[in-house]
This record gives C-alpha cells, structure tokens and sequence, in this order.
C-alpha cells in the first residue's frame, strides 16, 4: 500500500482496535515494510494520536488513553449504534443528556453517508421509547438543526407555536440549546422583537440556517442557564405544592419526576412538600398516574382543577 494517507487511516483503524499489535502483523496486513509501520506510528504519534510500544517477543503496538480526544475512525455498525442512541436521548430530553450530545449528533449526521443515514431513521422509525410523560417529546432532527446553526452562529427561521396556539415566524440569532431535563430550550435573540427569547424547541417547526452568519451578541445574564431560570421564573411563578398520599414513599417516588420527592409519614403514607413552577395541568396529570389515593391539600388552583378534572372524567363514563 503506497498511498501514505489511506495506509495511516488503515494503520489507525487497526490500532483502534482493543489489543496489542506485533508490527510485523501490521506490516502483513498493510503490505508494508515493519520500518515503513514504524515510521507511520511516529507520524500517528506527531498527530496526537498516544501510540504505546512494548518490547520484547511479544511487544507491539496499542492505542492508549491520551491527554486529549483526536479524532475516531467508526465503522458502518459502530456509526449506525452511536446515532441511533444519541437520537433516542436527544429526542425524548432525558435528563443528563446535555448540549454536548446534540451538538455529538449534530457532527456524526453530518458525516454519516447517506446509506447508514437511511439506516439510523429506519431503526428509529421502528421503535418505540417508553416514556415516563415528563415532558414533551422533541424530533432529533429538529434538535441538531438548532444545534448546527447555534455551532455555525447562523441566522435561523422557523415556526412557533406560543404557548396559547398562536403561530408566528420567527427569524434569530441562535445563542444556546439549554436541557431542563424534561424539555428542550433555545436561548436566541429574536430578530422580529429585537430582544433576547427563550423558546421551547418541541413548539418549534422546520427550522433551517439562512447561511447568513452573524457576530454573537452579549446575553443579558451571566450565561445561557441563569437566563433561562430567569425567562422561566418570569413565565411561570412558583408556589407551594402539598399533596398527601396512601401510599408508601418508595413508590409514589417511583412514579414521579424526581424533582418531586415525597417524605415517609408512615409505613403506607407519605407527604409531598415542595416549590415548583409546573403548570397546574402537568401536576395533575403526573399526580393521576401514580395510580393510588391522595388529597391535594396546596395551592388552591391545584384542588380547583382536580376536583373539575374528576367530575369531567366522571361524567364522560356511563
């Protein structure tokens, strides 16, 4: 093998493999010199790749952990995996799965030929994730659209749904992606406004980059989360939640965000305490589903609409 690029890429591929290589296997299966395979690490090593040498009769080479991440080299089935597990996270805002894995999705998709692209969306159309209802579901698609133009500091237009149905077109200057856990936010200056918005991404439809780029403005707050606790605190007040349940603590935690933690009042009864900012409707709903008794002692707003949501409920069976 002579092409010099194509051999290291080779040479890399095979050392990114788990095990100890004998230069003279390398050599055999390159087709190559064992000085040719020794002048080629130096070059892997001059290009930050941490290349280890052992001697001896069974020495040889392996790729060790670094100071630094250089680059990978992935296969069909290792490509394919990577994207369809980045996608499921992304797509359904599972808590712990920051920016950086979108943006991760972002670069792989971007790359991915489009055969193995065909192959990500057919596994993902033919699953089904079980979800606790904590939050709204977002489209990967949609996540690593954002991504990219908040990356290439890209204008971006899409569709919003504000919170009381009314459609808009929006024109930005993408800031931040933010994950609260249950759903997805971009930070963004609002071209349309002239101000800073907040915008939650599974109300946002066909985004695409404009190509036109743009020099980042200065948020406001400190950074893209402390503007975005401020936006939500503004949106939404908080107010104090007091539910008691006959049940014990361990389940009814089992079946709640984890944000809302329930206290042991006894062996079968537990107390939910807490501030939050959730909607009335969400409490209710994720109140439901923890499927035992319980009596919502706060806020008032709260008993109001579980005790209308119960009549209408009841009056919708014979």
């Amino acid at each position: 093998m002579t092409d010099t690029p194509a051999r290291l890429l080779n040479l890399l591929s095979l050392l990114q493999t788990p095990r100890e290589w004998p230069g003279s296997e390398l050599a055999e299966r390159l087709e190559v010199s064992p000085r040719t395979i020794r002048r080629d690490i130096d070059r892997l090593r001059e290009l930050g790749y941490p290349v280890e040498a052992s001697k001896g009769a069974v020495g040889g080479y392996r790729l060790v952990a670094g100071t630094a991440m250089p680059p990978l080299l992935l296969d069909d089935e290792e490509a394919v995996a990577i994207a369809v597990g980045l996608r499921a996270g992304a797509g359904h805002a599972i808590e712990g799965v920051e920016e950086a894995s979108v943006r991760a999705l972002a670069k792989l998709e971007q790359v991915l030929p489009s055969r193995l692209r065909h192959r990500v969306s057919t596994l993902q159309n033919a699953t089904i994730p079980l979800t606790r209802g904590d939050g709204a579901t977002v489209a990967p698609s949609t996540l690593t659209a954002l991504a990219g133009a908040v990356t290439g500091q890209e204008r971006l237009r899409f569709g919003y749904r504000a919170g009381d149905g009314t459609e808009s077109k929006r024109l930005v200057e993408p800031y931040r992606l933010v994950s609260t856990g249950r759903r997805w936010y971009l930070v963004a200056y609002d071209m349309g406004r002239e101000d800073w918005r907040t915008f939650r991404v599974d109300r946002v439809s066909d985004p695409f980059a404009t190509g036109a780029r743009f020099a980042p403005r200065e948020l406001p707050a400190g950074g893209a989360a402390e503007f975005m606790t401020r936006s939500m605190a503004r949106a939404q007040p908080e107010f104090d939640l007091e539910v008691a349940f006959a049940a014990p603590a361990e389940f009814v935690a089992a079946r709640l965000p984890a944000h809302l933690s329930p206290t042991a009042t006894g062996p079968d009864t537990c107390r939910l305490r807490s501030r939050t900012a959730d909607s009335v409707e969400w409490l209710a709903l994720r109140l439901a589903l923890v499927d035992c008794d319980f009596t919502v002692h706060a806020p008032d707003a709260l008993v109001t609409y579980v005790r209308d949501l119960a009549a209408r409920l009841a009056s919708s069976v014979d």
